[in-house]
């Protein structure tokens, strides 16, 4: 056969990995692919040979340098590889993850191996793919199509099937065969089903899927899933169009989809019960169950439309009063005021109908009624219904932040946990103290523990990016176990902290400074500024035990350790620590008395701005404005300057200066504020903030109103735990976050539906005077005038603070709510603020 490779180039015969490798350095996917195919089996071992090496001098450079021969280096692997299990391997390895795809020309270079292998080759891809990661599924389903084995059954496999699922070719596919049945078995069905909804009921209508089954397997799955039901598998139901009978025959199992499912399911199954009950085709003992299951949802949708089905249903038989009345002694428990006057409505027209059961169900219920709808339930079941006392939650006591982690109790631990992928803010600090801890107990069984970093080395572990803290903390662990090895590492470009602006800076230059150290030999006793508390405090009597063992050691502190120390000292310092830093001869010891003396770092104002910028939403959001003290020490400048930039560490800023939480708050309002709406913005470091000491004004108030508004409820969550934490301590800023969440609302920047959920939160944790307070100074600025249409949101503020009010036994003087509760009508809002009024009103004077 003719060789495709030139003999003799420049004089000298090449091997055939040299003729191979040029055209791969050049990204010539197309000549390496051909060049491939005209190899022989010796050929083909040598360049296997290579390839691993090759590789592996590849990741010590630039990926942006080499990146366009991974393609031919992936075609090489399949086609030289010897064994099944290093092929698939070679395919997915993690250099390869982000080169284009060449799932043809793979497949063409297994065809040149034997069934049996590719059908091994099949299999392993198959156990290889996960649902993030679906690489080389179509070579895998092209290998069992040919090689005729049976389909491998694995999740992520079927997902791949699902997704490529074409009526056109399903009568034909075996894979089609094979999964069809088991459709709705599939664990990941929602990564794909979404998109083949339309296909599967075209199959359906085509008889290539049997109707009953994929019934029966939807209303299967939602049962299965339960909460967590896809809302696809909805969609699929609906577009199937179930006839009567086909209803009819499910009926027990749309019961049973009613008390957890989503609310998209729980419409689905009370669509269908409700059919089936007008239709006079559903038992007794299924509308009971059905009306009970909807009364417990909490989902106003829902309670509204079991209102309304169950006030129909009782009008087509008055038989089922009772049933119905027990229902609506549950929605009596419901705080919304329109729902409760719904329930009580009916329930007053059902009064005469009523059996012993019902009227004893709606007496038990009826005392946690607002008075006016009490009184008329009271009237019309036989009065002398007392109203409920008032459950009162506590607010849990709170400490300085979550409690700190044990140190390392071994080396071996040690490395471990500095060998994760992840490292927090806590364990930051933990693996710096702990490497410094036994860097002077043990240095020798720390360099033995940390072996096999070294044996081989692999750089890539080390990182290329200079300001990820895992990859920081890495580094400074090689300067202390091989400094030499470290040389080899680009070196971060970072600054020692003082001449740094941002909190992360402050952490990475810690750590490169300490690497440096270790670098040179000199080695560091102890870290300073290793935090003794959750909120990111150091003990100044723990900080002068420390500066102590540094002077004695005759070690000059670290820049940036002492910086950082110093920002964590808490603001109240006892008079003998003040005394004794006096005694300190060193450097850092004058340092730290002068900081103490002088009362640390002085608190400045901050000015927070709202900026829009029409179509550009990176310009978008909140601004801080610090006014800079001009007696400012220049190491701290930086500290003061809040800088706009995307950032994934916001959690770890409040641990870094937690006694100016003013000046922390002023460097996150920009990330959270153009995050509001996505789903990373980080509203974790509000808790940190709620532990700092110091005052609390306009940036924290910003920050924490960007936390109540955000979109997420994960974000909200973070929120309400930070407002729960000033709450217990006393330190909610009630006026300043009125005022700003006033301005937002006002704004269009925040969703006052997502204030009010974080409010309610609080309110049933035990935070309702806290909440009152905030309520009370809101409303002012949000409630409209006479004429004005109501902002949306407005009378669920309402209903928060009459929760808060209620459970707090607050009386006040409102004058803007007791102007809407005098207008005339019955919406909502007056409704709102009628009840508001009536339970904060103070008691009218005597005129004796």
């Amino acid at each position: 056969m003719r060789r495709f490779f030139p003999a003799r180039v420049g004089g000298g015969r090449m091997s055939v990995w040299e003729r191979l490798v040029k055209p791969a350095k050049g990204g010539d996917v197309a000549r390496v692919f051909h060049l491939l195919l005209e190899l022989d089996a010796d050929d083909r071992k040598a360049v296997a040979a290579q390839l691993p090496r090759h590789l592996s001098g590849l990741r010590t450079q630039d990926w942006w340098s080499w990146r366009h021969q991974l393609r031919p280096l992936r075609l090489a692997g399949v086609a030289c590889l010897g064994g099944a299990a290093a092929v698939t391997a070679w395919l997915f390895r993690r250099e390869f993850q982000w080169a284009e795809r060449d799932d043809e020309r793979v497949i063409l270079l297994l065809r040149q191996r034997p069934a049996e292998w590719r059908a091994d080759v099949a299999r392993r891809i198959a156990a290889r793919l996960r649902l993030n990661d679906m690489r080389h599924w179509e070579v895998a389903a092209a290998l069992v199509r040919e090689t005729g084995i049976e389909p491998p059954d694995g999740d992520a496999f079927m997902v791949g099937w699902l997704r490529a699922l074409d009526p056109g070719t399903a009568a034909t596919d075996p894979l089609f065969a094979a999964f069809a049945p088991r459709l709705f078995e599939i664990d990941g069905l929602g990564e794909a089903l979404p998109e083949q909804v339309g296909t599967i009921a075209r199959l359906v209508e085509d008889g290539l899927l049997e109707r009953k089954p994929v019934i029966d397997g939807i209303v299967g799955r939602l049962l299965r899933d339960g909460p967590s039901a896809l809302s696809a598998v909805v969609v699929l139901h609906d577009r199937l169009d179930l006839d009567i009978d086909e209803s009819a025959g499910r009926a027990r199992d749309y019961t049973r989809l009613l008390p957890a499912g989503p609310v998209a399911v729980a419409d689905l199954a009370l669509a269908q019960l409700r059919r089936l009950e007008e239709a006079g085709r559903l038992e007794e003992e299924l509308f009971a169950e059905a009306v009970e299951a909807l009364a417990f949802r909490p989902e106003k949708k829902l309670l509204r439309a079991a209102l309304s089905w169950a006030g129909d249903a009782v009008l087509r038989d008055a038989r089922r009063a009772d049933v119905v009345l027990a229902a609506l002694s549950l929605i009596f428990a419901q705080d919304t005021l329109a729902l409760q006057e719904r329930a009580v409505r009916l329930a007053v027209k059902l009064a005469p109908q009523a059996g012993q059961a019902g009227r004893e169900a709606v007496r038990q219920a009826a005392g946690g009624l607002p008075e006016e709808l009490l009184e008329r339930v009271s009237a019309a079941y036989g009065g002398d219904i007392a109203a409920a006392e008032v459950t009162v939650t506590p607010l849990p006591a709170v400490g300085q932040g979550p409690a700190l982690p044990a140190p390392y109790a071994s080396p071996e631990q040690l490395v471990r946990a500095v060998s994760a992928r992840e490292v927090d803010p806590h364990t930051f600090e933990r693996l710096l103290a702990g490497l410094v801890e036994w860097a002077r107990r043990a240095p020798d069984a720390l360099r033995e523990a940390l072996r096999p970093w070294l044996e081989p080395f692999d750089p890539v572990f080390f990182g290329h990016d200079r300001e990820d803290p895992v990859h920081a903390v890495r580094r400074v662990f090689l300067a202390f176990a091989s400094p030499e090895a470290g040389d080899s590492l680009p070196r971060p470009a970072i600054r020692q902290p003082p001449t740094l602006g941002g909190f992360k800076q402050l952490y990475l230059g810690r750590a490169d400074e300490l690497a440096r150290s270790f670098e040179q030999g000199d080695g560091y006793p102890v870290l300073l500024a290793t935090p003794t508390a959750g909120s990111g405090h150091v003990d100044p009597g723990v900080l002068l035990d420390r500066l102590e063992l540094l002077e004695a050691a005759g070690v000059r502190a670290l820049p940036g350790d002492l910086v950082q120390a110093l920002l964590r000292l808490p603001r109240d310092l006892p008079d003998m620590c003040v005394r004794r830093a006096r005694r300190l001869t060193s450097e850092a010891g004058r340092a730290c008395a002068a900081w103490m003396r002088d009362g640390g770092a002085p608190d400045p104002r901050v000015t927070v701005h709202l900026r829009s910028e029409r179509n550009v939403s990176y310009l978008s959001g909140l601004r801080s404005v610090v006014d800079v003290p001009d007696d400012l020490p220049e190491e701290l400048r930086p500290l003061y300057r809040p800088q706009a930039g995307f950032a994934y560490t916001l959690e770890w800023w409040p641990l870094a200066m937690p006694s100016h939480p003013e000046i922390v708050a002023a460097h996150l309002v920009w990330m959270m504020s153009i995050g509001i709406d996505s789903s990373d913005a980080q509203a974790q470091a509000l808790v940190g903030l709620a532990h700092a000491d110091g005052p609390l004004g306009s940036a924290v108030a910003h920050a924490l109103a960007c936390g109540m508004g955000h979109a997420n409820p994960a974000e909200r969550a973070a929120a309400t735990d930070a407002l729960l934490t000033l709450a217990a301590r006393g330190r909610v800023p009630a006026q300043a976050l009125a005022q700003t969440l006033t301005k937002l609302v006002v704004e269009g920047f925040v969703k006052l539906n997502r204030v009010v959920s974080v409010l309610d939160d609080a309110t049933q944790a035990g935070a309702h005077e806290a909440v009152w307070e905030v309520v009370a100074r809101l409303l002012p600025g949000l409630l409209p005038q006479e004429g004005e249409r109501p902002r949306a949101g407005v009378a669920d503020l309402l209903a928060a603070g009459a929760r808060a009010a209620r459970i707090a036994g607050v009386r006040a003087e409102l004058p803007d709510v007791a102007a809407v509760a005098a207008r005339k009508g019955s919406s909502r809002l007056v409704q709102e603020a009628r009840r508001l009024q009536h339970l904060v009103a103070l008691p009218e004077k005597s005129t004796l």
